[in-house]
């Protein structure tokens, strides 16, 4: 087959040769539509009067891509592009540049969160979302020759490393609907906070489920007072006058509640699906979090949420398919 797009067009419509070639990438971008893209300023026309070559859709939809096939960075993506399969798949009407890559992922950076946003929404009227939201923070692996990487200690594995870390709240299968970006993997109370509010403006669950980092008194009542019921393991150590009991919630509910109780079989039952968080954050990793491929915090950050935003486009086209919404993998 010809490399030439005049040569495919030539020999048969677009249309046509995407009826005969079915990939990932088509499969990845059939049920959502990007124009919405357009809707931010940043995308806009030069001031100059200079229009864009090629437009925000299609290249959100090349980086996906690349994501997808574990390609990152500017120049591996655009050498990815100029592959004829790829670029008409993904939209163009014929191979970007590097510098448009480049500048398209610079704009993007901007606006990169909210975006994020967009497509929660969209797994979230699809019905993907459940009654149970799961908190944690995971490490972000960087270059060594980032000067903005924190170096930090992996515990597990007995080891320093340069990177990040993001907080994640996560749902249903492998969902994630909340996250925030942090300097290390350790978050703060302000971050654990923030990431909570950000969960609970898409929808209300009825648990939330953290580890013992997130006993804290603030987390527990800002989720009571919400209709939403924190589980997290009382940590003794944060108080010289140690409580007996096993979840923080415990004491919160008997103090403010009088007609409400909780059996700890079932405060037990629903920390054991903790582990679902784990499996999201690993989900996530296979779509690009794991290792940043950029120089520089906004890079970094920029990559991170491009991993998010994969991982809800794939489990959104599985969905749609009557696949696995949890699988990382499009199957043909």
């Amino acid at each position: 087959m010809s490399t030439s797009s005049q040569t495919l067009q030539d020999e048969a419509s677009v249309d046509e040769f995407f009826n005969v070639v079915a990939t990932e990438t088509l499969a990845l971008f059939e049920y959502l539509e990007f124009e919405f893209l357009y809707e931010f300023d940043v995308f806009a026309p030069s001031k100059r009067g200079r229009t864009r070559e090629h437009q925000p859709p299609e290249l959100f939809r090349g980086f996906l891509h690349c994501y997808y096939s574990d390609i990152y960075g500017i120049r591996p993506v655009t050498r990815e592009l100029q592959n004829t399969l790829v670029w008409l798949s993904c939209g163009f009407d014929s191979p970007p540049s590097r510098d448009t890559v480049d500048r398209f992922l610079t704009d993007l950076e901007h606006v990169i969160d909210e975006v994020f946003d967009w497509l929660v929404e969209q797994a979230a009227g699809r019905g993907l979302l459940d009654a149970t939201y799961r908190i944690d923070s995971t490490d972000v692996r960087a270059m060594p020759s980032d000067p903005d990487a924190s170096k930090c200690y992996d515990s597990t594995a007995d080891e320093y490393y340069y990177g990040y870390g993001c907080t994640i709240v996560s749902t249903g299968q492998k969902i994630p609907i909340a996250a925030e970006f942090t300097e290390s993997k350790q978050a703060s109370e302000e971050t654990a906070m923030r990431v909570t509010r950000d969960a609970l403006a898409v929808a209300t669950p009825i648990w939330m489920v953290g580890d013992s980092a997130y006993d804290t008194l603030d987390w527990h009542d800002h989720l009571l007072a919400a209709g939403v019921v924190p589980v997290a393991p009382y940590n003794p150590r944060n108080t010289d006058d140690p409580k007996d009991i096993e979840y923080r919630v415990e004491d919160r509910i008997e103090e403010h509640a009088d007609d409400v109780q909780l059996k700890q079989s079932i405060l037990d039952e629903t920390y054991d699906r903790r582990s679902q968080v784990e499996r999201t954050n690993d989900a996530v990793k296979d779509c690009g979090l794991g290792r940043t491929h950029a120089r520089g915090r906004v890079h970094a950050r920029a990559q991170v949420y491009l991993a998010l935003c994969l991982r809800l486009v794939v489990a959104i086209a599985n969905y749609e398919r009557g696949d696995n919404p949890g699988s990382t993998i499009i199957t043909l």
